[in-house]
């Protein structure tokens, strides 16, 4: 193993969001405009080994990991309870007041198509929508059989994970709210068309 390769390619893989292949890693070190150096795939796994070893000790939250035909940095299973939270606390300071009221009407009228949450909320949610699948707040459950088959949206699991229940059923009531009824949010009142 050549040790001068060993913090280039931690750093390689450290920087990348996806898992890393070794023929990228090796492609990139081959390549002369950028390094001087002469080294082999074997140099490479040999290097790769290093720091998986490295990365098991407990003085390390995280490890490196062969995973899709790559490898890659991820957190530590035992401290999985950790991130989780960590990543909640950061993807609910993020949620504006529009995806708050879109989340609110999907989770309590799913599955919805996007024209219901608009008539409900009285403006255009696309933005807001497209913000809470990017979260993993919401998904897409099919087409729905109205013309044009729109989308039917509906809460995702970690929609549960992000509000801390085990399922919908564990929702506030909303009162006096029945399937023909109004349905309401604070500060708005949509009636039924008469």
């Amino acid at each position: 193993m050549k040790k001068e390769i060993v913090p280039i390619v931690e750093s390689i893989i450290f920087s990348s969001e996806n898992p890393v292949k070794l023929e990228d890693i090796l492609k990139l070190l081959q390549n002369k405009d950028l390094f001087s150096l002469e080294v082999n795939l074997t140099d490479i796994t040999d290097t790769i080994a290093t720091l998986m070893h490295r990365y098991q000790g407990d003085e390390y939250g995280f490890e490196l990991i062969n995973i899709a035909e790559g490898y890659q940095f991820v957190s530590k299973a035992k401290y999985s309870t950790f991130v989780k939270e960590a990543l909640l606390i950061r993807n609910r300071k993020k949620l504006s007041q529009a995806a708050m009221e879109c989340l609110a009407i999907i989770a309590y009228r799913q599955p919805v198509t996007k024209a219901d949450v608009e008539f409900i909320r009285g403006v255009n949610s696309d933005y807001a929508i497209q913000k809470l699948l990017e979260k993993n707040l919401i998904v897409i459950l099919g087409k729905s059989d109205l013309p044009g088959r729109p989308l039917l949206y509906g809460t995702s699991s970690f929609f549960l994970e992000y509000l801390g229940i085990k399922s919908l059923s564990q929702l506030p009531k909303l009162p006096d709210i029945d399937e023909v009824s109004a349905f309401s949010l604070p500060g708005m009142d949509i009636l039924p068309d008469e």
